[in-house]
């Protein structure tokens, strides 16, 4: 080897160390880092929204006991937690059209539930019923548990999006494709404040 080749192989190495502490000082570490956050909450979301999903067959075999209970009812909950449960998002799909997809498919399910338990009020021996009774508090105790790993979850990429949008931050995410990610959004019918009518 000549001189000129050691050289060559020494600036090379120097460009590589300079090329590497250049992409740590514009923010890829720290986009990594918060991308994966953001799956990290999003695995949080699903886990809150699978318990909910767990619990609801028990639900409707504790209802199902209930004399000449609506079956339409349990039919509806049944196909909701079906449809449900078929949409999944992995953490690197997290695009603002898969997410709004699968809060859709969960807010049915929401909607199928909450007629549900309006549904079994006019069925006094299930309100008397313990497992019942327990079923539904788990179920309430979910629900809260699921508002508030959304709104994690809505934190984690609020920090994501804004950070990989930020000069010099954005150069290094256009260059390695980092993209924002969807949030969870209301439903547009949350707009409308509720009418009450006595």
């Amino acid at each position: 080897m000549n001189i000129i080749q050691i050289i060559g192989r020494k600036m090379q190495f120097f460009v590589a160390v300079l090329a590497l502490s250049a992409l740590s000082s514009c923010g890829y570490n720290d986009i990594v880092e918060k991308q994966e956050k953001v799956s990290g909450s999003w695995a949080q979301v699903q886990n809150v929204y699978q318990r909910r999903a767990d619990l609801i067959p028990n639900l409707v075999n504790t209802v199902k006991g209930a004399a000449d209970f609506e079956k339409s009812t349990l039919t509806a909950v049944m196909e909701a937690r079906a449809k449900a449960t078929q949409v999944t998002l992995k953490a690197d799909e997290l695009t603002p059209e898969k997410v709004k997809q699968y809060q859709q498919a969960q807010q049915g399910l929401s909607s199928a539930l909450a007629r549900l338990m309006v549904v079994s009020e006019n069925y006094p021996n299930l309100k008397a019923n313990q497992n019942f009774l327990d079923l539904q508090s788990q179920l309430e105790g979910t629900e809260n548990r699921i508002t508030v790993e959304r709104m994690k979850f809505n934190e984690s990429v609020q920090d994501y999006n804004t950070y990989i949008q930020k000069f010099p931050t954005n150069l290094t995410a256009k260059m390695f494709s980092f993209e924002k990610k969807g949030y969870f959004e209301a439903e547009a019918s949350a707009q409308k404040a509720p009418q009450v009518q006595f």
